[in-house]
């Protein structure tokens, strides 16, 4: 992924700090995911202040885990303050730690599941609105963050028009993203964020502050990795008597099944019994229907039929001079 830098500048032009943005994709505890780093520091009235961010984000958006560590050095009070939130089991926990000089705040809040659904932490949020430049800003977008005091609050999101932005006398056409956080204990708070068309972050304000991050530079532009188009191959008449694999498959199947046969013939040694019994039976009476005379023949060794006589079919007249053997399948036929 890419890398952002943008410059703090004040309502005057004066340059005030720098904002850094990393996304990188890494594995956190054997899971795939994306490690964020923001880093924005500064000095406002001559004030040193400063917001970072580390924070593992899964494909999903959820995340993983976070710290969240802001300061402000005041001469005689200094300001730190720092939040880590971990994701367990059962849900979230959000261990906060404030520091005032010489006092020190400790506190933590535990977060089920199902309170946290649709929660985008600092970290995600990134990616987020990045995912909102490709894909747009759906209708009514609003989800859960953690306010200043570590408190659930509802966020909106909405698309802001398109914009030109000039950057060393070069326009760029920016798309905006605007996202307010409804604090609990404290009025509304709202940042608009415009993104390159390729996912840079251009330009960031939060509503009503005198101080503004912008582009010192042009970045990069980023190309969508497009796949290659499949091949397309012309269908073929497949002759398989000159294809050499499918012949080999026939001739190996051939050979299988041939042999197959066999073995069901040794095993059956009454087979060639019946069969030229059978054959010589057609030969001798020569039968115009030999179907017919096949069902007769074969019915005699079926238990589940009546025996009405195997041979009533072949008792026809034959070329063959009257003998003792015929007349007596004469009668034979006659009684039954």
């Amino acid at each position: 992924m890419f890398p952002d830098h943008l410059v703090t500048t004040s309502d005057t032009g004066k340059e005030l700090g720098e904002l850094t943005v990393t996304i990188e994709p890494v594995k956190h505890h054997e899971q795939e995911c994306f490690l964020i780093h923001a880093n924005s520091h500064g000095a406002i009235d001559g004030v040193p202040c400063g917001t970072s961010i580390t924070s593992y984000v899964s494909k999903k958006l959820d995340t993983l885990e976070q710290q969240h560590h802001e300061y402000v050095k005041l001469e005689n009070h200094p300001l730190d303050r720092k939040t880590f939130i971990v994701k367990q089991e059962d849900g979230y926990i959000v261990n906060k730690v404030i520091t005032q000089g010489e006092d020190i705040q400790r506190s933590t809040q535990a977060y089920r599941f199902e309170d946290m659904k649709g929660f985008i932490s600092e970290g995600s949020n990134l990616l987020l609105q990045r995912l909102f430049v490709k894909k747009g800003v759906p209708e009514d977008c609003t989800l859960i963050s953690l306010d200043s005091e570590s408190n659930l609050c509802k966020t909106s999101y909405k698309p802001l028009e398109e914009r030109k932005q000039i950057v060393l006398s070069e326009d760029l056409i920016v798309i905006g993203v605007e996202r307010t956080i409804n604090s609990l204990s404290d009025l509304p708070t709202t940042w608009q964020s415009y993104f390159t068309k390729d996912g840079h972050l251009s330009n960031r304000v939060q509503v009503g502050s005198p101080v503004t991050m912008r582009l010192a530079r042009v970045p990069t532009p980023v190309e969508d990795e497009e796949e290659p188009p499949k091949p397309t191959f012309d269908k073929k008449e497949l002759v398989w008597e000159e294809d050499m694999q499918t012949y080999s498959k026939f001739l190996d199947g051939k050979d299988e099944l041939k042999g197959d046969h066999l073995v069901y013939i040794k095993n059956h040694p009454d087979l060639k019994s019946i069969l030229a019994d059978f054959l010589q039976f057609l030969l001798l009476r020569k039968p115009k229907d030999t179907i017919a005379c096949a069902a007769d023949y074969f019915s005699s060794f079926s238990t589940r039929m009546h025996n009405t006589g195997p041979y009533m079919s072949s008792a026809v007249p034959t070329p063959f001079p009257m003998s003792r053997t015929t007349s007596q399948i004469e009668k034979i036929t006659q009684k039954t």
